[in-house]
């Protein structure tokens, strides 16, 4: 199976209330865990990968190569898609799209409403022809993503989604509503009143990020509150982290690097499969 849109993935998901897991992907070992999860699972997936991963592969059509290269010799039969995760520049996301990704983000949300807007158009009125889905982001969500850092979070303005929505058609949107990228250091408290407000004036799915670390009914709510794409990334990580530590610490002698990177493949594994479950994507990939 070819990696495929998103679009159908949104629709699909809002109809039957659940939401697609979307996990970044850094290395050979984490393409091949979240996409032998999700066959396993029978789940729609969203191969994320950030500008700092496009660094790590070595360009655009290494990382969507690559993941190309994977979905066809493992047999994967679900649908997949490949999306740019926090593209900082219309530039970057032209490339991710002529590389042969199927949805890109543009993320101009630190910037003023109107300057947003223009940046995430240009992108669109380059993506839509060929394809491709657009995700923008609306106020600023807390931590570091990629080439984003933000120190403090700024809660989305509902006038402000609605206005990035109808002035450039976006296929989804990422408000900024209270969780934050990477590692909770309290506990995050969403605005899900605003969140259905939101979903209900921009009529698109809307995407939660920084989702490692909230709680099932935090996760739960999001679902019905109108989010259809959950990021997950720094879960991932600290599993491949400590797996691998783990590991190596058990047995000293251990030198050779594919028996511990294994390890690390087999912990991103079965938390891409927890987080299936969560997202309830298990079992979705043939219900159109």
């Amino acid at each position: 199976m070819a990696i495929v849109s998103v679009s159908s993935m949104m629709d699909n998901a809002k109809k039957g209330n659940y939401a697609v897991g979307h996990f970044d992907v850094h290395n050979l070992e984490w393409i091949i865990a979240v996409l032998s999860a999700a066959k396993y699972m029978k789940s729609p997936v969203i191969l994320g990968v950030t500008e700092d991963a496009v660094e790590y592969f070595n360009g655009f059509t290494v990382a969507k190569n690559t993941a190309l290269s994977l979905v066809k010799e493992m047999d994967i039969n679900v649908p997949v898609a490949l999306h740019l995760d926090h593209g900082t520049t219309v530039e970057n996301c032209i490339a991710a799209i002529d590389a042969g990704f199927t949805s890109v983000m543009i993320d101009a949300s630190n910037l003023p409403l109107q300057e947003n807007v223009r940046i995430t158009k240009k992108v669109v009125d380059y993506a839509h022809p060929r394809g491709v889905t657009v995700e923008a982001e609306i106020g600023n969500i807390g931590g570091k993503e990629g080439g984003i850092v933000t120190n403090k979070p700024v809660y989305a303005d509902i006038k402000d989604c609605i206005v990035l929505r109808e002035k450039t058609n976006i296929d989804l949107l990422a408000p900024a509503l209270g969780s934050a990228h990477g590692l909770y250091k309290g506990k995050p408290k969403l605005d899900f009143k605003k969140m259905r407000e939101i979903s209900q004036s921009v009529v698109v799915p809307l995407v939660l990020h920084g989702a490692s670390g909230l709680s099932k009914e935090q996760i739960r709510e999001s679902i019905n509150s109108g989010t259809a794409k959950i990021n997950v990334n720094a879960d991932n990580h600290v599993a491949f982290t400590s797996a691998i530590r783990k590991e190596l610490t058990e047995d000293e002698a251990l030198y050779d690097a594919t028996k511990y990177l294994k390890v690390g493949q087999n912990a991103v594994k079965e938390m891409v499969m927890n987080k299936i479950k969560l997202f309830g994507s298990a079992g979705e990939a043939f219900n159109n």
